[in-house]
């Protein structure tokens, strides 16, 4: 497990951020269940969906990124899919429906959702990340 590489913090985005929806679902679920974190999903049985968990439940694997915290809370990805998505924001956001079958957002009636944005240029250089080779796609599906 590592932190995502950041060169120049003084002018480096937020790799990750949460809408006001998000916020508060993070203090309803916080106040439930104490510490908690997020692990970016890879594809599986939930999608792509933020699944959330207890701290000391989820065992973070040894190639996940870390790519800050959002209230406190870390949010992880896969190494892998970190390469794909390293040219982009991730935005927490909130919307009806059900959460992951073990994510502690289900039987509450909304979820979290990830979406994204695909940093500037100036924005990859303060992240010291190369700009991509080809289009980069993005998650957003309102203006956030």
């Amino acid at each position: 497990m590592t932190d995502a590489p950041d060169t120049d913090t003084a002018t480096a985005p937020a790799r990750v951020i949460a809408t006001p929806e998000a916020i508060a679902l993070i203090a309803e679920i916080k106040a439930d269940y104490g510490e908690i974190l997020f692990h970016q999903s890879g594809g599986c049985c939930d999608g792509s969906s933020p699944m959330c968990y207890p701290a000391d439940d989820f065992k973070i694997g040894q190639n996940d990124v870390c790519l800050g915290a959002v209230d406190g809370v870390k949010v992880w990805i896969s190494g892998p899919q970190y390469a794909v998505w390293k040219h982009t924001q991730l935005i927490l956001d909130v919307v009806p429906g059900r959460g992951g079958m073990f994510s502690l957002d289900n039987g509450r009636e909304k979820r979290f959702l990830s979406r994204s944005r695909v940093f500037t240029a100036a924005e990859m250089a303060a992240l010291g990340i190369d700009p991509p080779d080809g289009p980069v796609a993005s998650c957003a599906i309102r203006a956030i």
